[in-house]
């Protein structure tokens, strides 16, 4: 691994996080279900009512990857977080990147007290599964996802 630098994101990176996210998309095969702009990533994640938190994998003064999350609330456990995008550059995927951005939102979970961390990979995601299943993680194939669209 090169030299490799986990922060917290700054407003200015949110150019180079949305790149991720459309990133994330096509390897996802959603290419054009990102709507999502810089300047909404900056009012959401540093504006007065911030809903998110971000941390960035920097490299070379370049942003390779990146962990979007945000504290959430079950009924039955109390504070929760939930890891809502996470991804590094398919290029350097394998060389540790994305544990150390994993272990940081770990990391801030336990700060932030929760009492359980959320995620959702897909199905398909040979490659996430197998990087979740080794940091000894639980997926539950019980639960549908439920989900309502608005323009």
């Amino acid at each position: 691994m090169t030299n490799v630098t986990i922060r917290t994101a700054n407003k200015s990176d949110m150019p180079a996080v949305l790149q991720l996210i459309q990133e994330l998309a096509i390897y996802e095969n959603e290419p054009n279900a990102v709507i999502n702009t810089v300047a909404q990533l900056e009012t959401d994640g540093f504006g007065e009512s911030k809903v998110f938190d971000c941390i960035v994998a920097e490299n070379e003064q370049e942003v390779v990857g990146f962990a979007l999350y945000y504290t959430g609330y079950s009924t039955w456990k109390g504070k929760t977080l939930y890891l809502e995008d996470f991804l590094v550059k398919e290029d350097l995927r394998g060389e540790g990147i994305g544990k150390l951005l994993f272990n940081e939102v770990v990391a801030e979970a336990k700060i932030r007290g929760v009492k359980r961390m959320d995620w959702q990979v897909l199905e398909w995601n040979e490659p996430a599964i197998a990087f979740y299943k080794m940091n000894n993680a639980f997926l539950d194939g019980e639960w549908l996802n439920g989900r309502l669209f608005f323009d």
